[in-house]
């Protein structure tokens, strides 16, 4: 009987392989979950929108100079019926004589004060529970005393998320454009994150929001019980609320350029290490199926760039894996234009595939010094 010979398989082949099997698997994932936020058409809003009123929940520790500047433009949002509460938490500042000075010229304008308890010691979520038990209405819309929405359109395109019963409304909170390497690395790690969350909020899978652009039904948030999973967790008010909250039917998308919000990012990288420590706490508590998808895309990742650089050793591999690799930064780079122009970020893209593999550098940095980390009392 005859037997063919085999042929021997190299383990350069064999990474070569495997190299371009991640490549597929990166492309996969920017097209399900990148993709789907650049292809959403948004719909021009029309005056005959239903416009519900909307109370704006602000919670405030030691802000008076941000509410100082960024304040009136929440005030003066164009909306027909609205309230805006700031919740005074226990500020040591002239935070409350700000409050009471703008009250004194917008009536909309609701002061909640949390004294300081010397044996009961909360957290932003304790506030932000304050805060709903203040408001008047039942659609709710939060953001940080830090943070400034794009105009004064804003809450009209994040209040038209509620239609056809909606329940949760996903905004995009920006870190403002300014100089420097660190503001544009900090901004695309905002921008992939929102990628990701909305994409998969548009495919009916979402599994977080932040607090520095989300809306909800305050009938929700009771039927949710609120905080009660996670209130012993520090962090969480926004994206673990969402991730408890959220269903295929109840949670939209507000990615219109007049529906975000922007913050002043930091200005250097112990404080942004402490921000992004504080806030990788609350990822573990996901649901299991949250956790499996970003948990995929951080794979595929690593896989890929380990992969080339060990196909690089081989002299028979180094072309194909430089052709891979100028195709996956092509692939990154057309799928980033078109979703970066839905979150008005247009400066990233032309550099996503570097600040990308950036960031794949820094998040085992602070994923080993969050386990040393200590929350702190919370900060807007």
């Amino acid at each position: 009987m005859y037997f063919p010979d085999f042929v021997e398989i190299g383990a350069d082949e064999l990474l070569l392989v495997a190299f371009f099997v991640s490549l597929l698997g990166i492309v996969i994932h920017y097209v399900a979950n990148v993709l789907p936020l650049g292809n959403l058409k948004t719909i021009s809003l029309e005056a005959s929108v239903s416009q519900e009123p909307v109370s704006i929940i602000i919670c405030a520790r030691n802000e008076d100079d941000n509410l100082t500047e960024f304040l009136p433009k929440i005030l003066v949002q164009d909306y027909p019926e609205f309230e805006v509460v700031v919740v005074n938490d226990c500020s040591m500042d002239n935070t409350e004589n700000v409050i009471d000075e703008f009250a004194k010229i917008f009536p909309n304008l609701k002061k909640v004060t949390i004294k300081e308890d010397d044996y009961y010691k909360h957290g932003k979520k304790f506030a932000v529970m304050v805060g709903i038990k203040g408001a008047k209405y039942d659609n709710l819309l939060f953001t940080d005393a830090d943070c400034y929405p794009a105009n004064e359109q804003w809450l009209r395109d994040m209040s038209a998320g509620f239609v056809n019963k909606r329940e949760i409304v996903l905004g995009y909170g920006a870190y403002k454009k300014e100089p420097g390497f660190l503001n544009k690395l900090i901004r695309f790690d905002t921008f992939l994150i929102a990628a990701n969350y909305l994409s998969a909020a548009i495919k009916g899978k979402a599994y977080m929001g932040v607090g520095r652009n989300l809306a909800y039904k305050k009938e929700l948030f009771y039927k949710q019980k609120g905080f009660s999973k996670h209130y012993h967790i520090t962090s969480g008010d926004d994206d673990l609320f969402v991730n408890q909250a959220c269903t295929e039917e109840n949670t939209n998308v507000a990615v219109s350029h007049n529906a975000i919000t922007y913050s002043l990012a930091k200005t250097n990288l112990t404080d942004w290490k402490r921000q992004k420590q504080r806030h990788l706490t609350t990822a573990p508590h996901y649901n299991s199926g949250s956790k499996t998808r970003i948990m995929v895309g951080y794979i595929l990742q690593y896989a890929f760039h380990f992969l080339f650089l060990a196909v690089l050793l081989y002299k028979t591999t180094i072309i194909s894996a430089l052709v891979g690799f100028i195709l996956k930064i092509c692939i990154q780079m057309i799928i980033f234009k078109k979703t970066s122009k839905k979150l008005n970020e247009v400066d990233l893209w032309a550099l996503s595939f570097f600040y990308e593999i950036i960031l794949l550098i820094m998040y085992p940095v602070f994923h080993i010094s969050k386990l040393f980390h200590k929350p702190n009392k919370w900060k807007s």
